[in-house]
């Protein structure tokens, strides 16, 4: 058998060969420009710069019989994700279950172990086809489901999940990442789902006795007071849970803007002065304000001798105002530099319509389409049309994206009335959370 490291470093390559299909750059612009921008008209844009962090509760290390969080057999996320439970029980991590059900064709489902803490419950499985069939590799339509997670104050909803075949390809074995279950569970039933050839869709619930006890609680648990200024309001940080499984930071948006923004950029997470790798982010909203809110997950902190916690804002939504017309007299494929970022007027042309105007930016700039106009003799012309973005190529390595927008006026434009666009706009806001030598 393979040590693990040759594991993990296996799974570190798999993951880094992942590459997005060629066509998704498009696909996420159009989307994105589709995303309608509703301002706030109750709310003035807030410019006050505060950051500041409240130490609420101390940070704390929980030990139980079953399990030690910190030493020599720390794991990081993905050795606890890429791991059989055999071999994450090995260790000392989690608690063993191993109950089974088998179908009437004699496919046995067996829950392994589970993990747990404060930001999830993780589930280690395994699916056995009876004794001579085999998994079809070729078929993308996997017929086997992890449908609901549930318990005494428990309604736990999956949030991902992964697996491989054997390699006779007799067995599957499962992990999936549930958000957490209530302490006071003692019992969990796993709802396990198939699809018949029939079509049917046969569900197949799992029941086992939840140890407390050997589940793994969180180290800091701590309320945060942070607030960053950004271009149309405020994002605010208020909890962070670092955990053996996790590390979760959660917040919310102030802005001038309902709903979510469209670009909800980058927070990293340092511990004394190393980042500590980022596993994405999901939408949320939040309990206490009812607003836009966010989950920020990390991977577990690399160590428990905390000297510094820091969050830095690296990017976020930016919006920029155009103060000035743009000239439409001679157009061309050279750049106009409207603060940070270019503008590219490419072409203005009469159509039998009226006229229509190309213009081209990068992937995520984003013209405020709310004003729109063009000026043409002497009037205000509204913008009547605005076509799917496409690709510009450059043949340098670079790729822009342009739209042509027209408008019904049969005199040719003069100038362009561009109220604003949005962007990726960089901030690198760092902010200190203290901690308790």
């Amino acid at each position: 058998m393979r040590t693990i490291e040759k594991k993990l470093q296996a799974h570190k390559q798999s993951f880094l060969s992942v590459q997005a299909p060629p066509e998704l750059e498009g696909r996420l612009r159009h989307a994105l420009e589709n995303v309608p921008v509703k301002r706030r008209r109750s709310k003035a844009l807030p410019w006050v710069a505060s950051a500041a962090a409240t130490l609420m509760l101390i940070a704390c290390i929980y030990q139980y019989p079953a399990f030690a969080y910190y030493g020599a057999k720390l794991l990081d996320r993905n050795a606890l994700t890429s791991l059989s439970f055999s071999e994450v029980e090995e260790h000392g991590y989690g608690q063993s279950v191993n109950k089974s059900k088998t179908f009437d064709d004699g496919t046995a489902i067996t829950v392994n172990g589970v993990i747990a803490d404060d930001n999830a419950f993780i589930m280690y499985y395994s699916i056995d086809l009876p004794q001579g069939t085999v998994f079809d590799p070729d078929d993308r339509s996997f017929r086997y489901n992890v449908d609901a997670l549930q318990g005494f104050l428990t309604d736990s909803d999956p949030k991902e999940g992964s697996g491989t075949f054997s390699p006779d390809g007799s067995q599957y074995k499962g992990i999936y990442k549930f958000e957490p279950v209530s302490p006071f569970s003692r019992t969990l039933t796993a709802t396990f789902s198939r699809w018949e050839d029939s079509g049917k869709r046969i569900t197949y619930p799992i029941s086992f006795q939840f140890e407390a006890n050997k589940a793994m609680k969180s180290i800091i648990k701590q309320k945060l007071s942070i607030s960053v200024p950004v271009d149309l309001g405020t994002v605010h940080y208020d909890f962070i849970t670092a955990s053996p499984s996790s590390t979760i930071v959660r917040g919310y948006y102030d802005l001038e803007i309902d709903g979510h923004p469209r670009f909800t950029g980058k927070t990293k997470l340092f511990v004394n002065g190393t980042e500590v790798k980022s596993w994405g982010m999901r939408s949320i909203r939040h309990a206490e304000t009812e607003l836009p809110g966010f989950e920020l997950d990390y991977d577990v902190l690399p160590t428990d001798q905390l000297e510094s916690l820091e969050l830095v804002l690296t990017n976020f939504q930016g919006y920029q105002q155009v103060e000035k017309p743009i000239s439409l007299a001679s157009p061309s494929d050279q750049s106009i530099r409207i603060g940070d970022e270019k503008l590219w007027i490419r072409s203005v042309t009469k159509t039998d319509g009226g006229y229509d105007i190309v213009i081209a930016s990068k992937q995520f700039t984003i013209l405020d389409k709310d004003q729109l106009s063009i000026q043409a003799g002497g009037s205000i012309v509204p913008v009547s049309s605005i076509s799917n973005s496409r690709p510009w190529d450059l043949n340098n390595g670079n790729i822009l994206w342009e739209q042509t927008y027209s408008f019904n006026t049969t005199d040719k434009p003069e100038q362009l009335l561009l109220p604003g666009f949005y962007y990726i706009k960089t901030y690198d806001h760092k902010v200190s959370i203290p901690v308790q030598s």
